[in-house]
């Protein structure tokens, strides 16, 4: 870190090493997330998942025209088998492993961004994330950093404060008095989606320093952003605040390869010879063969620089304005965004806006004669009391993320039902996304869904019984109509 401070005397504009290093990083991402919904999209989306993308393409086709193509704009329109599913992530994987070593680069990175928002779509609702927009954000300005315009560079460095800047802002016109009275932290450790080991030791940090770490994110997503196009040295050190901030995530939280990616984006507030000061030069070798931004491309590609940068910063605006707004853009500004959007390339940021105060999860047992139960147990979200949480970074279980939000809001819902639907018909893909079926030969006849509050057990509880978590039940989860048969015990 000295080191790369020390450079920070003087300007230099050249940023040819660091398009480089973060071009070989954003092949290393699209490879893991790849990889990560590679394992679940059929379980998810295929014809036996939980939200059968056919059925949504099928839809789309008898309401809308042509218009179905840009409102959902996938591959899948050719086929949406579980093997085209399955192709697609493993084709993702073959073109960022070429990215990565400088094949066809430009084409390669060309090839990830078709096919991860083709999965995008297709997961539906399972990939509504903001990791997955911010990937396709960043890959698309990708395509226009070998050998293009400065204004990339920019545009990159944009992208990071817009993410940031977005996520602190959006905690203060939420309005949620967690954040504005520094107590969010006493509860995020324990109600974050999928806690780590390491959640339960911060969640019994003293609140002081809990106090503390709340107001030192809200200074480093406001104030710090400000900072990443001020003179290099306080890029410098707004870099360095970023990637902190973000390794004490990674520490602490299980949120995929989000964090992995901020880290890389902070990579633009540097520069090539704040890199050559702490690379060996057998990586700036191999670092100078991926071709970066000129200081004089060609009038073409300088013209395309300042279009791009234009267009983005101004679709910008106005998704900032529906955020602090509440409401959508004027027209035709709002349509314009929305089109932009069904491509992934231009997108509002918020992490956490709002901090539940309690942790509720949901159980879900099956029956075959209504009086023996037995548990499906998930992989990865809380589950035995005596179990301890698990490290999942860098992968995104979607599953398991998908059953915490449907707690917090009804839109969530229709998820659950097509998922107990797939239990009871046993289907092979789904009861896959769990750890274990408790039905393997014959599906159930009957399921029921209990309500459960969590919380993390004291340091004296833990002691005398070695718990992670305390739990207690609030009984039944309120049934969905078509599910009140399946829930009722046999009669007679």
């Amino acid at each position: 870190m000295r080191l790369l401070l020390q450079t920070a005397q003087t300007d230099d504009p050249d940023y040819a090493l660091v398009s480089a290093l973060f071009l070989k990083s954003l092949a290393l991402i699209y490879f893991i997330a790849f990889v990560s919904i590679g394992v679940q999209v059929d379980g998810l989306a295929g014809p036996d998942g939980i939200l059968p993308l056919q059925l949504k393409l099928d839809y789309l086709s008898d309401h809308l025209g042509i218009e179905r193509y840009w409102q959902l704009p996938t591959l899948f329109w050719i086929d949406a088998s579980s093997a085209a599913l399955v192709t697609a992530a493993v084709a993702g994987c073959g073109f960022a492993t070429l990215a990565f070593f400088n094949i066809l680069l430009r084409t390669s990175l060309l090839g990830c961004l078709i096919l991860y928002l083709s999965l995008y779509h297709a997961g539906q609702i399972f990939m509504n994330f903001q990791w997955d927009v911010l990937l396709m954000e960043a890959g698309f300005l990708a395509l226009f950093l070998p050998g293009g315009s400065r204004a990339t560079v920019w545009l990159f460095k944009f992208l990071l404060f817009k993410l940031r800047f977005m996520s602190g802002i959006s905690k203060l016109i939420s309005g949620d008095p967690s954040w504005a009275d520094l107590t969010a932290l006493r509860y995020y450790f324990e109600v974050q989606p999928l806690p780590n080991p390491l959640s339960w030791y911060a969640h019994h940090l003293p609140d002081w320093l809990l106090r503390l770490g709340a107001g030192g994110t809200l200074f480093v997503e406001i104030v710090v952003p400000f900072m990443m196009f001020m003179p290099r040295r306080y890029r410098f050190i707004a870099a360095w605040l970023t990637i902190i901030w973000q390794l004490l995530i990674l520490l602490t939280a299980n949120h995929n390869w989000a964090n992995l990616l901020t880290i890389a984006l902070c990579l633009f507030l540097f520069d090539d010879r704040a890199l050559r000061r702490v690379l060996p030069d057998t990586r700036m070798a191999w670092l100078e063969r991926v071709p970066g931004p000129v200081q004089k491309p060609s009038v073409a590609r300088r013209n395309t620089g300042i279009a791009l940068l234009v267009s983005v910063v101004a679709l910008s605006a106005v998704g900032g304005f529906e955020m602090v707004a509440g409401r959508e853009a004027p027209a035709p500004f709002g349509q314009v965004l929305d089109r932009v959007r069904a491509f992934g390339i231009v997108n509002n940021y918020h992490v956490f806006p709002t901090m539940k105060r309690e942790r509720l999860e949901l159980e879900i047992s099956g029956s075959s004669d209504g009086e023996t139960w037995k548990v499906y147990p998930f992989k990865y979200k809380p589950g035995p009391v005596t179990e301890r949480p698990r490290f999942v970074v860098p992968h995104s279980p979607r599953l398991d993320w998908n059953m915490w939000f449907i707690t917090l809001n009804p839109i969530f819902m229709p998820s659950i039902e097509s998922f107990l639907e797939a239990l009871l018909n046993n289907s092979e893909p789904v009861t896959d996304l769990l750890a274990r079926n408790p039905f393997p030969n014959n599906p159930p006849r009957y399921l029921r869904v209990e309500l459960f509050r969590y919380r993390f057990t004291t340091p004296e509880e833990r002691a005398a019984t070695g718990a992670w978590w305390y739990r207690e039940s609030l009984g039944l989860f309120p049934p969905l109509p078509w599910m009140q048969r399946s829930w009722d015990a046999p009669s007679g």
